[in-house]
Parts: C-alpha cells; sequence; structure tokens
C-alpha cells in the first residue's frame, strides 16, 4: 500500500485519526489491501500528507486493537492475517451507512428533491 491512497482532509469535522482508521476498513472490506499487506510506516504516512506522526500511530493503534491490523516484528504494520476480505456488497453498503444517513439529512435540510442528489451522486461514483 501507498500512503498516498488515503485521502485525508484536515478541515472535516471528522479527527485525521477517524478518517485514517475508516478508510483502512473501507479499503480492507473492498478488497483493495488483502490480508498479510505491509502498510507505510507511521513517518511515511505523516511525511506524505504533512500531520502529527502520533496521529497516525492512533489510528494504526485503533485500527490493531479491532482486529483490522497485526503488527509484524521487524516489518511494522499489515492487515491481520485473519480478517476476511471480500465483505459481501451488504457488508460494504453498511460501512457507508452513517454518511448516507448524513448527506440525506443534509439533502432534506436543504430541501433538494432526491432526483437530482442521486443523478450527482451517481455522476460522482461513475468519476
Amino acid at each position: 500500500m501507498d500512503a498516498s491512497l488515503l485521502t485525508i482532509q484536515p478541515n472535516a469535522p471528522e479527527p485525521i485519526y477517524r478518517q485514517i482508521v475508516e478508510q483502512l476498513r473501507r479499503l480492507v472490506a473492498g478488497g483493495q489491501l488483502a490480508a498479510g499487506e505491509l502498510l507505510p510506516s507511521v513517518r511515511e504516512v505523516a511525511g506524505f500528507h504533512a500531520i502529527n506522526p502520533m496521529t497516525v500511530s492512533r489510528a494504526y493503534g485503533l485500527a490493531e486493537a479491532e482486529g483490522l491490523l497485526e503488527r509484524l516484528r521487524g516489518k511494522g504494520m499489515a492487515v491481520a492475517a485473519t480478517r476476511r476480505a471480500g465483505q459481501t456488497e451488504h457488508q460494504r453498503l453498511a460501512l457507508l451507512e452513517p454518511q448516507m444517513v448524513e448527506l440525506a439529512r443534509h439533502a432534506r435540510e436543504l430541501e433538494l428533491p432526491a432526483e437530482p442528489v442521486l443523478r450527482r451522486l451517481t455522476r460522482l461514483l461513475g468519476d
């Protein structure tokens, strides 16, 4: 995995360490990160994204605690070998549920009908 695979949004309301953990969950669930695949070092991610190394370390630690990652002595962090890759579509959609609920709430607050929102989302998914 390359550090550029992660997308960090410093101005987002969600803390950076949570952004990293959520992205790792999605990348593993979607099969983009395979069991045993090594992650970039804390320093590499922090340097690439110009963030505090403790933030990356915290994210990796949380992902390790939930069984998503494992520490390989002398090699760094890797996707846990016991982690089941290739989750069902339903399981992967469940990872998006909080963001979809928030999107629906924002659309209602803006009094936007579903059709243009769905068209825009379809276009964004195609990009």
